[in-house]
């Protein structure tokens, strides 16, 4: 551009622009015509023309030199934003050349900005202050950068103008861009507070620490919904606070631990905070204060535990000087150890011990001060006032010369501790209710006495409590616990300090003795036992004859192991029970041979199921009055190839004590209900089939699954079938019992109480429970008419079932005069041998006429 333009009123006149007129004055000179005496004037005017335009090239040139030794791109601009010059850093930055950015308007470096953009930089510039504004410029290639210019204004020959100084900010912006990033991937929380102490950043790390959402952060960092603590506890005001005196002071605040409660959430934090002042350029007080903090409350927390820890264990310390024979203890040492006057030397420590911990302890501390070992012991002792301590002792040698080494360790009180261990070893060998020794203290204590040869003649008692359970039963659970701490009493008594006593389990007591200086111990122990017996038991306001059945058993010659022995003796007293209860029975060779008897009975009983051994009869339900046959009852029998035929009140007992009934009450169930089928399709018409539940398959809980499976593989609907339940499910005032008992009258099956009167008779759970009748016991049927007891409880019986609504069926009629008086009484549905006996299928008639009585 030629400098006749604008920029002519930014620089200075060169020579260049005075040579025209200097030429001019030159020619003028030489001219001839030109009178002699101007000459003179117009070399001088020739001279100072020349002078001048010299001295305008070297401010020329010193301008330029300013103007482009600025580092950053500075513009000279016109008051309507034309671009008049620009320096060397700028044509670098736009990446143009000078004459492509002179002659421009401002908007073809600076293309974002707004129209009527010089109106606020004037407005600024005529108040004498300088505009400063963040932009982005244009390189020639189209790319951005971000750009902080200050302008300022001058008058250039009486027109404004402005200089602009862009500096580069990208290298800031980068550096931000680290710092932004830095504070929102620190795991440490950052909060910002301006000077007035209002927070303006949160960074994601405060926001978890604090546990603060979003949406609630404003009100949730609310001063009144925070109370701080220092480590104290003393709480600590907004003005104390590390922020607020980094703000007043220009002070950094070193890592401080406080504790914040948030009012709302009812939590307490540990934060470790420092906090640092910031200042902005120039500035002598802070702008604003930056707070670093972390969560410290599990470390806060495990250090107060552990200080907290330490004085309830009642840990004390110790340090001993070999050398010197230097002993010292700490305050809550020597409170442990409880001597007078203290310890001084380790010689007194050892004084207070009792043997053979005192040797433990001196052999333990040779070793460590040898070898540079540890030591670690519980060791027992005495205070000065008697009382026993048991202390842990442990402790950390030095190797070294035994004249230098030292030892250190703690002492730590553990009486407490030891004494609740042995109170559980005792209680782990104690029957809780009687305070006896239980199952397995006798059990080590017998096999301990049968193993040592001067101890091996010994002898076993097993005691069973006869008619327990009715006193259990009936009076509940209570009365039957104080019934045996009772009964538990007598035999101590009886047995005083000739054997050890023991609660087997249950209603089952042990009693172990010597037999070798006197061989009839035993016997008279039992005797003795018997005899405490015989007075009865008064409870709760009733009076129960309870009495004992005994079975001895002698080493070595019933037996040399513990679980022998006390097998033997149970063999012995279930014969004691057989043959009547109260009395005792020594094991003998014949017992024995019952027993393997028994236990081949089990055996056999168990496989015979599978082996299809067993076989129902059925017997005839008729009408008393007409002999027309209602129903019938299925009644198992079992033969076997080794045992032969076995009578069912033989084997049944022995299936009810093994758990095998639940399997053969579950084949009765579905054989019985496939023969009710069968009749069906032969057209014998008959009401229901009656099928005997024991208790053990009535507590199973697959009754009620078992009995739909049985009517379904049948094809039989549920009042098809009548399922007998003995009394002692009367008793079982459970709710499992009650939907039991919902579940089978719901399906359509009849359900009655068999032997009704002969047991329990526990007439308030009989009206709480969903059934539809009772079997009258054939103990009570075979006395009538004649015995007046037997009258009276069927009469009862039969009142009771009229009462309820309740249908009622006699057993073991035998008689015409049993079937007269029943019907006299209104019993409508009967059985018995004056009937019919247990039928085969095939054999079952719809008619049995009663039988005639002889002459």
């Amino acid at each position: 551009m030629n400098r006749k333009g604008p920029l002519r009123a930014v620089e200075p006149t060169s020579d260049a622009d005075a040579a025209p007129t200097l030429a001019a004055l030159e020619l003028a000179c030489d001219d001839p015509a030109l009178p002699e005496h101007l000459r003179p004037l117009l070399r001088r005017a020739c001279d100072a023309l020349r002078e001048a335009g010299q001295a305008a090239d070297i401010e020329h040139n010193r301008y330029r030199a300013v103007f482009d030794a600025v580092p950053d791109p500075v513009s000279i601009i016109d008051w309507d934003g034309t671009v008049l010059d620009v320096n060397k850093a700028g044509m670098v930055a736009y990446q143009r050349t000078r004459d492509e950015i002179v002659g421009k308007p401002i908007e073809f470096l600076n293309p974002e900005l707004p129209r009527d953009h010089m109106r606020p930089v004037w407005e600024t510039l005529n108040r004498g202050e300088t505009y400063v504004i963040e932009v982005t410029n244009m390189r020639a290639d189209g790319t951005r950068f971000p750009v902080e210019v200050h302008s300022a204004g001058f008058n250039d020959d009486g027109q404004k103008r402005l200089v602009a100084v862009a500096r580069d900010l990208s290298g800031r912006h980068a550096a931000e861009l680290r710092y932004r990033e830095l504070m929102e991937t620190i795991d440490k929380g950052i909060i910002v507070r301006d000077a007035a102490g209002d927070i303006i950043h949160v960074n994601p790390a405060a926001m978890r620490i604090l546990e603060l959402e979003d949406d609630k952060l404003e009100e949730d960092l609310r001063t009144d919904n925070w109370r701080t603590f220092d480590e104290h506890g003393r709480e600590v005001s907004e003005g104390e606070q590390p922020a607020t005196y980094a703000l007043r002071t220009g002070r950094i605040v070193e890592s401080t631990v406080l504790g914040f409660y948030n009012k709302r959430a009812r939590q307490l934090k540990w934060l470790s905070v420092t906090c640092v002042p910031q200042f902005a350029v120039g500035a002598r007080k802070p702008e604003q204060v930056l707070s670093l903090f972390s969560d410290v409350t599990a470390l806060k927390r495990d250090s107060t535990l552990f200080d907290r820890a330490q004085s309830l264990a009642h840990i004390g310390g110790w340090e001993w000087d070999t050398g010197r024979n230097s002993l010292y203890l700490t305050e809550e040492a020597r409170r442990i150890l409880g001597q007078q006057p203290v310890p001084s030397t380790m010689d007194d420590l050892l004084a207070c011990l009792r043997e053979p911990d005192r040797r433990r302890l001196r052999t333990a501390l040779d070793h460590a001060v040898a070898h540079g070992r540890g030591l670690n012991l519980d060791l027992q002792g005495w205070q000065a006032n008697g009382h026993l301590f048991w202390v842990r002792v442990i402790g950390e040698g030095e190797a070294g010369s035994p004249l230098s080494a030292h030892i250190t360790g703690t002492l730590q009180d553990i009486t407490e501790r030891k004494q609740a261990e042995e109170t559980l070893r005792v209680q782990a060998r104690t029957d809780p209710l009687t305070g006896l020794l239980n199952r397995d203290a006798v059990l080590e204590e017998l096999e301990t006495r049968l193993s040592d040869p001067t101890m091996s003649r010994a002898a076993v008692l097993y005691i069973d409590l006869d008619r327990f359970k009715i006193v259990n039963d009936v009076l509940g659970h209570a009365a039957g616990d104080r019934l045996l701490s009772a009964a538990s009493r007598r035999i101590q008594r009886a047995v005083g300090s000739e054997g050890l006593i023991a609660r087997f389990g249950g209603d089952e007591f042990l009693v172990i003795c010597s037999t070798g200086d006197e061989p009839t111990r035993p016997e008279r122990l039992a005797d003795a036992i018997l005899e405490a017996f015989s007075e009865s038991f008064r409870m709760d306001g009733e009076e129960f004859s309870i009495t004992a059945s005994i079975g001895i058993a002698q080493s070595p010659i019933d037996g040399r192991r513990a679980q022998q022995l006390i097998q033997n003796a149970d063999v012995a007293m279930y014969d004691s029970k057989r043959r009547g209860r109260n009395d005792w029975q020594a094991f003998t060779a014949e017992l024995a041979e019952q027993q393997l008897q028994r236990l081949q009975l089990e055996t056999h009983l168990r496989r015979a199921v599978i082996n299809d051994e067993f076989n129902l009869v059925y017997q005839p339900l008729v009408e008393i009055e007409t002999g027309n046959v209602v129903g019938a009852e299925a009644l198992i029998r079992w033969s076997n190839r080794l045992l032969g035929e076995m009578r069912p009140d033989h084997f049944i007992s022995h299936a009810e004590t093994t758990g095998d009934i639940v399997g053969i009450g579950g084949w009765v169930l579905r054989e019985a209900c496939k023969q009710m089928r069968r009749w069906r399709d032969r057209d014998l018409r008959l009401e229901r089939i009656a099928v005997n539940v024991s208790y053990r398959q009535f507590l199973g809980e697959d009754l009620i699954e078992h009995v739909r499976a049985a009517l379904a593989e049948s094809g039989l609907p549920g009042s098809a079938l009548e399922l007998e339940f003995t009394e002692r499910v009367l008793i079982e005032d459970a709710p499992d019992t009650v939907r039991t008992f919902a579940a089978l009258r719901d399906m359509g099956v009849v359900l009655t109480i068999d032997d009704f009167g002969e047991g329990y008779s526990a007439l308030n759970y009989l009206r709480r429970l969903p059934i539809h009748g009772l079997k009258l016991s054939q103990l009570f049927v075979q006395g009538v008419p004649d015995r007046t007891s037997d009258v009276a409880v069927c009469q009862a019986v039969t009142g009771i079932a009229k009462s309820l609504g309740l249908g009622l069926v006699a057993e073991g009629i035998e008689t015409e005069r049993q079937r007269k008086f029943l019907l006299g009484l209104g019993v409508t549905i009967g059985q018995g041998f004056l009937f019919s006996a247990g039928l085969a299928p095939e054999e079952l008639q719809p008619v049995y006429p009663p039988r005639k009585e002889p002459n």
